[in-house]
């Protein structure tokens, strides 16, 4: 009894910190969206009224409207060009065994270590020098930087446990490598497709440091935020864009982890 006692006095510990953690994290995010309802444009409490009118100034807005598109093109253009690499590259380290397969991963993995301020001077250097203009195409290119490792470790989580006899017997029956790939192993390893593309779009959509330095006159949305901060009468406008991406993209990255736990569930009930 004692020992039961024991164990429960840690689990009301241990729950106790969680909530303690997870109200210390979330607690300011969950203002965000409760602010940009406020009739005021002061945030402070008491509240003055419910209101819309943010959310009717943020869809009006065309400087907003030309910042998301900026956003939504660098995003989708990243999130699938850094699958595609992120997926041929899991599959290398995890289908052969290559030499030196430790330092090659590890150094696709350093730009998820070095502090992105760093990483943003040095390409702004290397873009200056080499008299590449500063537009969407120099920020796509950073954030692949950033996206294609993030692409490679969700490919590897589920290429890790993949059955090799599958290929091989699709191979064994008269199909090339290209059809192996596209018959056996694209099917196979879709959840982790998915995932790793709403995950990286997420990412590279969300991303300020390295945009801010490689962006010329075409402002992604972050940037659009970030400039608007300076003026306190658009401030509301910029919690109530807040809150519609910190709906969106948490509703993006919950579906990619359901997403890709649910290709990773074995199915059962099939037959022989």
């Amino acid at each position: 009894m004692s020992a039961l006692a024991t164990d429960r006095r840690r689990l009301g510990g241990l729950l106790i910190y969680a909530v303690g953690y997870l109200t210390f994290i979330y607690m300011p995010v969950l203002l965000l969206p409760l602010f940009s309802f406020n009739e005021s444009i002061y945030i402070h409490f008491p509240l003055k009224g419910f209101t819309l009118e943010w959310y009717r100034q943020m869809v009006s807005n065309p400087g907003l409207i030309a910042a998301l598109m900026n956003s939504l093109k660098v995003a989708a253009a990243v999130s699938l060009l850094s699958t595609v690499l992120g997926t041929l590259a899991a599959k290398a380290v995890t289908r052969y065994r290559m030499p030196g397969r430790g330092p090659v991963v590890g150094l696709i993995m350093i730009p998820l270590v070095i502090p992105e301020i760093i990483m943003g001077i040095a390409l702004l250097i290397l873009a200056s020098r080499g008299g590449i203009p500063l537009s969407l195409f120099t920020i796509g290119t950073s954030h692949m930087l950033i996206c294609v490792p993030f692409a490679m470790l969700v490919m590897m989580a589920r290429l890790e446990g993949f059955d090799k006899s599958l290929e091989e017997a699709a191979l064994d029956l008269g199909e090339n490598a290209w059809w192996t790939f596209w018959r056996v192993t694209f099917p196979l390893a879709l959840p982790g497709i998915i995932a790793s593309l709403l995950l990286t779009f997420t990412i590279s959509f969300d991303e300020f440091i390295l945009a801010f330095f490689l962006a010329g006159t075409d402002v992604t949305l972050p940037l659009f935020i970030w400039s608007q901060l300076r003026f306190a009468a658009k401030l509301p406008m910029v919690l109530a864009l807040g809150a519609t991406i910190l709906a969106v993209s948490f509703f993006v990255v919950a579906f990619a982890e359901w997403f890709r736990r649910r290709g990773g569930q074995p199915k059962t009930g099939a037959g022989v």
